[in-house]
């Protein structure tokens, strides 16, 4: 019989299979935080997300890793958006950290505010988030977002693209892809939807700047999630992760579809998962088996039109920056392949 390493888990047979999050039939060491009693709970229950939020579920592991990353000594800057907005309606709130509802451009900026302050104060122990979506993020507040990598100052900063401006009625944002309908690129004329000559890939404008600590994420991997925010927390500087998170409301899918969707994101190569630390990429999440992104973009009513005869063109684009992500970043697995 083989020895099984004592660094390893013994496989419990009732357990084999299951892609559960917070499975608490796994060793403590190997549970995320969500598994574990000592949870912060940071965005706590009664917020007013839509059904099947992607940017609630990954909001929720995020800061909860970061918290216990820290020792729940965390302050977080929160830009204006749908996090900000679902989650603390006036007088209420689901936070249970101390939290600054900033501008919806300068979240961090404030952040590098507070972080000066603590540094003035010389609480080394307390550390300090900005968080905010794609349009505060990559448009709105990209020059402060720029100026806080330019200092190296003390923060993280996490981005949940959801790939549009879905707070104020899902208007295109410089991360929308190509073809997608939003209320400003409707899907008529040639190429019906979003330009593909705009927009703009923060992470390696991020890389660029050479800051200590650059990750993609996505809520369909919670522990790679996780993972990825314990590590950014391990770092001093300038830190910035962008996790994926679909919006049914915006993307016109299922509610019960978003860790599927998220999960086709990744393995057709649309939305590519790896980590860099000071400029090199470090660390690549593979690709096991490459799926076709028509699969991807099927679950979503905001592709419908790249499917009806005539826009062939814009399905094949949409591969292409699919397959160039894979081998730039050598995604596919020695023993993947196509689907």
């Amino acid at each position: 019989m083989t020895q099984i390493s004592e660094t390893k888990q013994k496989v419990k047979f009732y357990q084999t299979g299951t892609l559960t999050a917070g499975n608490r039939l796994l060793d403590e060491e190997h549970r995320t935080v969500q598994a574990t009693t000592d949870r912060s709970n940071s965005l706590d229950s009664g917020h007013r997300a839509c059904q099947g939020c992607g940017e609630a579920l990954g909001a929720r592991f995020a800061i909860d890793a970061a918290m216990r990353a820290t020792n729940n000594q965390l302050i977080a800057a929160n830009a204006t958006g749908c996090l900000e907005v679902f989650t603390t309606p006036y007088p209420e709130t689901a936070w249970s950290i101390p939290w600054v509802h900033s501008l919806f451009g300068n979240a961090s900026a404030v952040a590098a505010g507070i972080a000066a302050a603590l540094k003035a104060k010389g609480r080394d122990d307390v550390r300090v988030i900005a968080q905010g979506g794609d349009g505060g993020t990559t448009d709105i507040g990209f020059g402060c977002l720029s100026g806080m990598f330019d200092r190296n100052d003390d923060v993280l900063y996490i981005c949940y693209n959801n790939e549009a401006y879905m707070n104020t009625g899902v208007q295109r944002s410089s991360a929308t892809p190509g073809a997608a309908r939003t209320a400003t690129t409707m899907p008529v004329g040639e190429m019906p939807g979003n330009d593909f000559a705009t927009g703009k890939n923060v992470p390696l404008i991020a890389m660029a700047h050479e800051i200590p600590y650059v990750a993609t994420a996505s809520v369909h991997d919670l522990h790679d999630l996780e993972h990825k925010v314990t590590k950014a927390m391990s770092f001093h500087g300038a830190r910035y992760i962008e996790i994926h998170v679909p919006c049914p409301l915006g993307w016109g899918s299922k509610p019960g579809d978003t860790i599927k969707i998220a999960r086709l994101a990744v393995e057709s190569g649309m939305f590519p998962l790896f980590e860099a630390e000071h400029g090199e990429v470090t660390g690549v999440t593979k690709i096991r088996r490459q799926q076709p992104v028509s699969a991807y973009l099927k679950l979503q009513r905001r592709f419908a039109h790249v499917f009806k005869k005539g826009n062939e063109a814009q399905l094949e684009a949409l591969q292409a920056i699919a397959d160039r992500h894979i081998k730039r970043f050598d995604l596919l697995s020695q023993e993947g392949g196509e689907a």
